[in-house]
């Protein structure tokens, strides 16, 4: 592949996940904006974002801190909310199968909710392996260069944000979660498993460090196991059956 056409796909992956960003800054906002106010140093929370690299585990981490909390309990927590990203490690594994540890490890660190929702999507459509790696490369870079900007602007303007997250901004990351998840459902199977995953993340959303979410994830998985036999891929497809029925 040319150093052209891989500039080309990385500018791809980045352009795609434009939409996500906008969901993604006032969390990182936020997170620079709960760290001043937590008690934190400035490298600390630099630090945080540069080699963590974890919204979720970030604002607990932060707030565990601000608390006293000791060290090993501060890392089983963030471990447990940071489970989801094996279910995306392995739902991506097939389509990086053979590509170095010098790629899969920096790929690895910069898995994120919003890449993996982008870059899924067009690995289902490419069967090329290296342009997969630079779509993905692309996204990565962006995200992570968003979370860095936007930490430094909630440490800097943490003082006059004190009342950012009472605007409701959390929203515009549900919306466009939804705009990316939805068009992927094309089968029955898949369609169940969004139906009861999200049910049993409402039903159990009482749970701690939002182990509700992971809940959903592994019974949504399992109800799609379950019933990928019973449908097979030929048979299933949600769009072929309604186009059929008009």
């Amino acid at each position: 592949m040319s150093v052209s056409t891989r500039r080309t796909i990385f500018i791809a992956g980045a352009r795609d996940t434009i939409p996500m960003i906008i969901g993604a800054i006032p969390f990182g906002i936020l997170f620079g904006t709960l760290g001043i106010s937590a008690g934190l140093s400035w490298w600390a929370i630099m630090g945080m974002s540069l080699f963590v690299y974890a919204g979720s585990s970030q604002f607990v981490a932060a707030s565990l801190v601000s608390q006293g909390v000791g060290g090993i309990v501060i890392v089983i927590t963030t471990f447990v909310v940071n489970l989801r990203h094996g279910l995306y490690a392995a739902s991506l594994g097939g389509y990086l199968s053979g590509l170095p540890r010098r790629w899969l490890l920096p790929m690895g660190f910069s898995l994120t909710d919003e890449t993996y929702a982008v870059v899924i999507k067009r690995f289902e459509l490419d069967g090329d392996i290296d342009g997969r790696r630079w779509y993905y490369a692309g996204s990565a870079c962006l995200m992570y260069g968003n979370w860095q900007v936007c930490t430094v602007l909630g440490m800097l303007f943490g003082q006059r944000l004190q009342h950012f997250g009472d605007l409701g901004l959390e929203f515009a990351m549900v919306v466009t979660f939804i705009g990316i998840i939805v068009p992927l459902i094309r089968t029955y199977p898949m369609l169940l498993c969004a139906i009861v995953a999200s049910g049993v993340s409402v039903v159990f959303n009482f749970l701690p460090h939002k182990l509700g979410l992971f809940a959903g994830a592994i019974a949504g998985i399992s109800i799609g196991l379950l019933l990928h036999r019973y449908f097979p891929p030929a048979n299933s497809s949600l769009v072929e059956r309604s186009v059929s029925d008009d």
